[in-house]
């Protein structure tokens, strides 16, 4: 029997969350956040600098704790650090904003460690899943360099690659535009569209897609759902149509800068 719209289990709901600063758990960003997220949405989330962006992501990628509410992942709730629960976290990738790589580690061995740390395998045994990772982020050439080596457009694509080696159902990005040159900008448009209508690398199937932005042009036609950090409040916005027909001063900010 197939499943209705009813029985759909969201990926993600939050209800009633209040997130706390990652540097001063005593400062609330945002507060009573109620939102939820279906199998195969594609969410942008816009929002000035210091409007919570990454310390939202974080706690959405269950990094920390929220300071109220509840928030599940696939119908557990996080944060989860528990081993027995872990495989339902491994279901969801994070991208740093500039990739939070290992600096003393190559381009190749960054992308191995989820697969070493998670799948205990060897170098050896990562070694052909880490070549198609590096093949699909065209990174191939810098599979030897240190990130140090190579610039920020492609220190972004080694953090997307990590955060793909275990094949995510639900991908978090934080600001992945943020620094990038207009070809590199396009590459990553396209790509999460491909994620989100389904890729061939992973066969078809549909990932989830949320990322921040402070800049709202680059995403339509891309995004399908908007919402909007201010004010320590999060606003479902909806639909791009809907996003331009908004008379929030902040949204217009996002998208006539």
């Amino acid at each position: 029997m197939s499943a209705t719209p009813e029985t759909i289990q969201p990926v993600l709901a939050m209800r009633g969350i209040s997130v706390g600063a990652i540097r001063d758990q005593n400062i609330v960003l945002v507060a009573d956040v109620n939102w939820t997220v279906m199998p195969g949405e594609f969410w942008v989330i816009g929002g000035l600098q210091g409007s919570g962006k990454t310390d939202f992501l974080l706690l959405a990628s269950g990094l920390m704790a929220p300071l109220a509410g509840s928030y599940q992942f696939l119908g557990e709730t996080m944060p989860i650090f528990e081993d027995e629960r872990l495989r339902v976290r491994l279901k969801l990738g994070l991208v740093f904003d500039g990739g939070q790589l290992f600096n003393h580690l190559t381009v190749s061995e960054n992308i191995a460690l989820p697969l070493r740390y998670h799948r205990n395998l060897s170098a050896a045994e990562a070694k052909p899943e880490v070549q198609r990772l590096l093949e699909l982020t065209d990174l191939a050439p810098w599979a030897d360099s240190t990130p140090g080596a190579i610039g920020r457009n492609w220190q972004k694509r080694v953090g997307l690659a990590r955060a793909l080696a275990l094949q995510p159902e639900v991908l978090l990005l934080d600001n992945p535009l943020a620094g990038l040159d207009l070809r590199h900008r396009a590459w990553w448009l396209n790509f999460l569209g491909e994620l989100s209508r389904g890729h061939d690398w992973i066969e078809g199937r549909i990932v989830t897609v949320i990322a921040t932005a402070d800049d709202l042009r680059p995403w339509w036609k891309r995004g399908k759902q908007f919402a909007l950090l201010k004010d320590k409040q999060f606003v479902a916005l909806g639909s791009w149509e809907q996003v331009e027909n908004t008379n929030l001063e902040q949204v217009q900010e996002l998208i006539t800068r």
